[in-house]
């Protein structure tokens, strides 16, 4: 399988979109209610917000493709574009996906090394990531690649606070 990286632009703002939008759904919808679900992606994946999110410059998003097809994404953010902790030495891991039709085939590994090589060119001290803890497939995943658990705090699905566990790996 022939892979490849590219970073986004702004002209890959409706792919983005789409692609955001119905991995998150179909990861985690079945563990959420309907009003729930519908109103965090609505939020998360609006138009406009992922729009600045793009053209932040602490914000970096990247596409995975796998033999010419999308099969990925990951976003990273770096001091002040992240969602918490804010530490300059530190690249945040705010979300990194594999559609449906690639997970299970050493993908997800890809993009966590691109955030690991992306945070050592820019001379990080450590990554970052939140991770719902009730998400034991990807608790499992970060902790064979050598994160562990140095906090947690709160994460809301629409109305639902619920808990993310806070997992760090030094560089």
């Amino acid at each position: 399988m022939k892979l490849t990286i590219k970073e986004c632009t702004i002209d890959d703002l409706s792919v983005l979109r789409e692609l955001s939008y119905n991995t998150y759904n179909d990861t985690f919808r079945h563990m959420n209610t309907p009003s729930n679900m519908d109103a965090y992606l609505q939020k998360a994946f609006d138009t406009d917000k992922l729009r600045e999110e793009l053209i932040n410059s602490n914000s970096l998003f990247y596409f995975l493709y796998a033999d010419g097809q999308l099969a990925g994404y990951l976003k990273l953010n770096e001091h002040v574009a992240q969602t918490d902790i804010n530490d300059p030495q530190s690249i945040e891991v705010e979300r990194i996906y594999v559609t449906k039709e690639f997970q299970g085939k050493g993908l997800g590994h890809i993009l966590l090394n691109k955030a690991i090589e992306t945070a050592g060119i820019r001379k990080k001290s450590y990554i970052w990531l939140g991770v719902w803890e009730k998400n034991e497939k990807a608790i499992q995943f970060y902790k064979r690649n050598g994160f562990y658990v140095v906090g947690n705090h709160s994460f809301y699905m629409g109305e639902e606070e619920q808990t993310d566990f806070i997992l760090r790996k030094d560089l």
